[in-house]
């Protein structure tokens, strides 16, 4: 028998307080004995400025996706792999980690869109840039608590992660830091894990290596890192823009535009292009091509929150160093660098094999999932002032435009099934019309009584 719930019921039966793992509900038994490990000390790295100045002296200018996929990922000296941002003592802070009321709210949504395809009976959560392992932690917190709701659905958590620091917390999170390494480094499943509830926690490099099936697909702040290739448009028509050394600086780094066509600029920009300047991340269109053609195969959705635009903005290539602005070119692997997301690139390169929604505002999707009703519960419940003031300004930094409100935006992916009209079947001088689906919760507004 369907259950029909929607997100406003889903909402309301999620508690008030956090569950603590050892009341958290069991999942399945635990088929292996995991163990912990240590982490090792930091040895002494080489430099990324050293490393990227003789690439260039060998090569000649690099493009700009070059230099983000080597300043943020290189196995040794990259940014991502070798630091831990997040947090106040990082270099950003993400929206999990300043409220726990946005991963509630995703968590919701997962299950309206399980609920919203039929409750398939097994359902993976793929996650995309899991940072610490907020996002995912609060997602499994309310799975646990409308566990009843989920009945024998089979779930199963797959983070697809590239920086061995940040595995190392997420596991610390999301499994109590007792988790399995792969043996060999080139396996697919490079470690493994179990929540305290007993949910099986996969980790890949790839989302190749994820496998298939039913699956709900969420990034919070993941397209943004991922190189951007960045163009201009000049007398001779489009021509990309490269890193080069400065010849008066052999040091410092700098700016040029390449002087021909380059593979990137004769692709990558559109015929009816109006723009001066353009930022194409044509690594976050495979990736969504990827995402697209299994959940129109295998069916699921995909929830992508990151800053961004619909096809409007030009140059937003930055970078982010103790929570503020800095120079993208300045001492490179010491700093975050992000560039917003192209919305209408996305969407173009999901291809119209899947629909798609949005992209909305933050504080439209986390108000039309009921985050105003959610609220007013926890402050009902909440005597403490010091926690009070706290959930209210998490609260205007989620949702107010001039904070996180409208430099957010939400975009999702779905079958087109998903979305299909009622069909009307005739017959019997009867007229009977097969059930309306569910609305998409945050991309419509939900009505609370």
């Amino acid at each position: 028998m369907r259950v029909c719930l929607g997100a406003q019921q889903l909402i309301n039966r999620v508690s008030i307080h956090p569950v603590s793992p050892s009341a958290a509900v069991r999942w399945r038994a635990a088929q292996t004995r995991l163990f912990c490990r240590t982490t090792e000390e930091e040895k002494p790295r080489p430099s990324m400025l050293r490393h990227l100045t003789s690439k260039i002296k060998a090569t000649g200018p690099i493009t700009v996706a070059e230099y983000m996929r080597e300043v943020l990922t290189n196995p040794v000296t990259g940014y991502y792999v070798r630091n831990n941002m997040l947090g106040p003592e990082g270099d950003f802070i993400t929206s999990p980690e300043i409220s726990q009321i946005f991963g509630e709210l995703i968590g919701v949504w997962i299950i309206s869109e399980w609920i919203g395809a039929g409750q398939p009976k097994q359902l993976k959560l793929v996650e995309l840039g899991p940072g610490k392992g907020s996002l995912a932690s609060d997602v499994l917190r309310v799975f646990s608590q409308l566990r009843s709701v989920l009945g024998e659905a089979s779930v199963s958590l797959h983070l697809v992660e590239v920086s061995p620091t940040l595995s190392r917390l997420q596991a610390q999170i999301l499994t109590g830091n007792c988790s399995q390494e792969a043996d060999a480094e080139d396996e697919p499943v490079y470690r493994r894990g179990e929540t305290a509830a007993g949910l099986p926690v996969s980790w890949y490099r790839r989302l190749a290596d994820v496998p298939t099936g039913f699956s709900i697909f969420f990034a919070h702040e993941f397209f943004d890192a991922l190189p951007i290739h960045k163009f201009q448009r000049t007398e001779k028509g489009w021509r990309e823009v490269m890193v080069d050394i400065d010849p008066e600086k052999p040091d410092q780094l700098r700016f040029v535009v390449a002087p021909s066509p380059t593979p990137a600029s004769s692709a990558l920009i559109q015929a009816d292009e109006r723009r001066s300047h353009v930022e194409v991340c044509a690594e976050g269109g495979v990736i969504i091509q990827r995402i697209a053609q299994r959940i129109a195969g295998d069916g699921g959705a995909a929830l992508i929150a990151d800053y961004g635009h619909n096809g409007t903005k030009m140059d937003t290539f930055r970078g982010f160093k103790d929570h503020q602005l800095h120079d993208v070119l300045s001492s490179p692997g010491s700093a975050d660098l992000t560039a917003d997301v192209d919305f209408s690139y996305l969407r173009r390169m999901a291809g119209q094999g899947v629909a798609s929604l949005g992209p909305i505002p933050q504080r439209t999707f986390l108000k039309n999932m009921g985050i105003d009703s959610r609220m007013q519960v926890l402050l009902r419940n909440c005597s403490d002032a010091s926690t009070r003031k706290q959930l209210i300004s998490s609260y205007n930094m989620l949702t107010n435009p001039t904070e996180m409100g409208e430099r957010f935006h939400f975009f999702s992916l779905l079958q087109h099934s998903r979305l299909a009209k009622p069909k009307t079947v005739q017959g019997l001088n009867m007229d009977k019309k097969s059930p309306a689906p569910l609305p998409v919760a945050g991309f419509t507004e939900l009505s609370f009584s």
